[in-house]
């Protein structure tokens, strides 16, 4: 192999997002809107494209269109260079049927690998926010002599039954030794007993070993064709599946604060808590990092500005990122919310701990979070902590 292997990039972005409802009513996970101006998709593109990998296949499927449409406007690569993003939507290649899972993903697309003929292929998912340079992790891949790598994250013990736990071998930290999904009884990390090494989701394989493994997968009846639950324990049954441990990557910006940041947005309660991650004086995620920018489609829209001074009538906006589009009308109150492009909040309006979704219009003098009943009568989502989310174009009653 080169000194600089040719890699092919495949990002996963076929997710429905059920526990994320009602913000994929009308759109694909990877598409919701985060941070302002991004969409979920634009974290897992953006680490690529930083790390170098400029050839990257979008797999897409669940409710599409506006993923696609984002996709095309804004990750346009130099065709001089022969690099690209393409979205890809499940096309039935090889059957009647749509994507059974993000192993059969893969192999329903194969025609990309023997086509681009790469090295090395990094498979990544696209709903989850943080920052990750991946020829390091190539780069622990070759070292390792691995088939597939498997980035790990490292997470309380007490929070094993949320992730597949990678357990590692005693003489070699680096090999996986088993991979369980959600454990009850967590086998802690040999340098820290309160942790675990919790999978990311993120993948390193050599071509022709992810080749094999998902045909095998596909010809298996009893898998859910998964990559997580049924090819990474592939992988570890023939003794060649590593674990790449997300603490040795070293992102250029990082602070002592943001570094190892990630988090999977696929509850309201996880997605809200991450937008508030954005917004302290030294943020626990920091978009503003121009050495690993994160990119994303330029709105054509003007700044944001804050107008009247004067007779109570005063704009402005504390602890808070502005998104564009979005009209907050004189005496009208906004704290502790997510609001997405588009959003009107008229005269003495008031919106609590709320997650409004794009063109949302918020009459005069309604309310929004205050009373958990009335917005379950309006049809509106509530969660357990109190999170009211308001469908996307809904014109809300008073």
């Amino acid at each position: 192999m080169a000194t600089s292997p040719r890699v092919l990039a495949i990002v996963l972005a076929g997710g429905e997002g059920k526990r994320l409802m009602p913000l994929t009513s009308h759109r694909a996970k990877p598409a919701v809107p985060f941070g302002g101006i991004y969409r979920l998709v634009d974290f897992a593109l953006s680490n690529l494209v930083n790390s170098g990998y400029l050839r990257i296949v979008v797999l897409t499927q669940y409710k599409s269109h506006s993923l696609d449409r984002h996709v095309s406007k804004t990750w346009r690569m130099s065709t001089l260079l022969g690099n690209y993003v393409a979205p890809v939507p499940a096309q039935q290649r090889v059957g009647k049927h749509w994507y059974l899972g993000s192993a059969d993903a893969i192999f329903q697309c194969l025609n990309i690998i023997e086509d681009e003929r790469p090295d090395i292929v990094v498979v990544v998912g696209a709903d989850h926010v943080y920052r990750m340079d991946f020829s390091q992790m190539v780069d622990a891949h070759l070292e390792s002599g691995a088939e597939f790598s498997v980035a790990a994250i490292r997470q309380p013990i007490e929070l094993a039954t949320e992730f597949g736990v990678i357990e590692t071998t005693p003489e070699d930290p680096r090999r996986i030794a088993a991979f369980r999904e959600k454990p009850s009884d967590p086998v802690p990390l040999a340098d820290n007993p309160r942790e675990v090494l919790a999978s990311m989701g993120n993948y390193v394989a050599t071509r022709e070993a992810l080749v094999e493994a998902v045909t095998a997968d596909a010809a298996n009846p009893d898998s859910k064709h998964d990559m997580g639950g049924d090819i990474v324990p592939w992988f570890v049954e023939r003794g060649t599946a590593a674990v790449y441990d997300f603490k040795d990557n070293d992102v250029a910006g990082s602070t002592d604060r943001d570094r190892d940041y990630w988090r999977d947005v696929g509850t309201i309660d996880s997605f809200f808590e991450a937008n508030k991650d954005l917004i302290s004086v030294t943020p626990v995620f920091n978009v503003y990092n121009d050495r690993w920018p994160l990119y994303t489609g330029y709105t054509g829209l003007p700044p944001a500005k804050f107008v009247h001074g004067w007779h109570g009538r005063i704009g402005h906006a504390v602890n808070s990122i502005v998104s564009p589009g979005i009209y907050l009308h004189s005496w009208s109150s906004v704290s502790d919310s997510v609001l997405m492009d588009g959003v009107q909040v008229h005269r003495h309006a008031q919106i609590h701990r709320a997650i409004l979704d794009k063109n949302v219009i918020v009459p005069e003098r309604a309310r929004i979070g205050i009373d958990p009943e009335h917005d379950r009568a309006r049809g509106f989502t509530v969660t357990e902590s109190g999170i009211t989310v308001v469908p996307k174009g809904t014109v809300v009653s008073s």
